[in-house]
């Protein structure tokens, strides 16, 4: 069981690919591996409360990576996997606004989520957003961007009190992964499809019950 952000950040260098959340491969993720006591606890910390520092410790990326919801992918892992999920995504393939957003997040290399939303037109009550935008709300699209992996999480910075303690819920800093790593991890000698099929090989030899099918689901 995770009790510490040193095991949290072992496991996902471990496995290369740790989802926060529950999924249908059973024990792939933070979640399932965490007391119930530092899930959610005002008492103890917690993996709400390290994903932070392990971010900052540059062997992990983080964004919502799988499904749609956060996890870590290890540094090792990360070429194989922007080579395969770009693949799937081309950005010439990604909604005009979604572009514009990152076009805007390359030019500023980083940026905290509200300050890109009005950087990217986008108002933070979301009654307006920029002109030729389907409707999709700008969390949406940033949401996107991080599936593909054209986005990423830098940190995550907290409001302070009088007192000088941290409060509330982290504020997410994006960036791309090549301005957080370097333009190097988008290289990879592989083929996507031999990027993917390395994946779930390994994936596989970590989870030999989960179905085919739910392995390929997450990634």
């Amino acid at each position: 069981m995770i009790q510490s952000q040193q095991q949290m950040e072992n496991l996902a260098l471990e496995w290369g690919f740790l989802p926060f959340f529950r999924n249908r491969v059973e024990g792939f993720s933070i979640e399932e591996h965490t007391p119930e006591e530092r899930w959610f606890s005002p008492e103890h910390p917690g993996p709400w409360d390290w994903k932070g520092p392990v971010i900052g410790e540059w062997r992990c990326a983080y964004g919502k990576f799988f499904a749609g919801k956060a996890g870590f992918v290890s540094l090792e892992w990360l070429p194989d996997f922007i080579n395969w999920r770009r693949s799937q995504t081309p950005l010439e393939k990604m909604p005009p606004a979604a572009r514009h957003i990152l076009q805007v997040l390359v030019e500023h290399e980083s940026l905290l989520s509200q300050e890109l939303k009005k950087a990217s037109g986008f108002t933070l009550s979301r009654r307006r957003s920029p002109e030729g935008n389907d409707g999709s709300t700008c969390d949406t699209l940033i949401a996107r961007l991080e599936m593909a992996t054209y986005v990423c999480i830098a940190d995550f910075e907290y409001k302070i009190s009088r007192s000088g303690q941290s409060y509330g819920w982290g504020v997410a800093r994006y960036c791309t992964p090549e301005a957080m790593y370097g333009s190097g991890i988008a290289h990879c000698d592989r083929t996507p499809q031999e990027s993917r099929d390395r994946i779930l090989s390994h994936l596989a030899s970590l989870f030999p019950n989960a179905a085919p099918a739910h392995l390929q689901r997450m990634i």
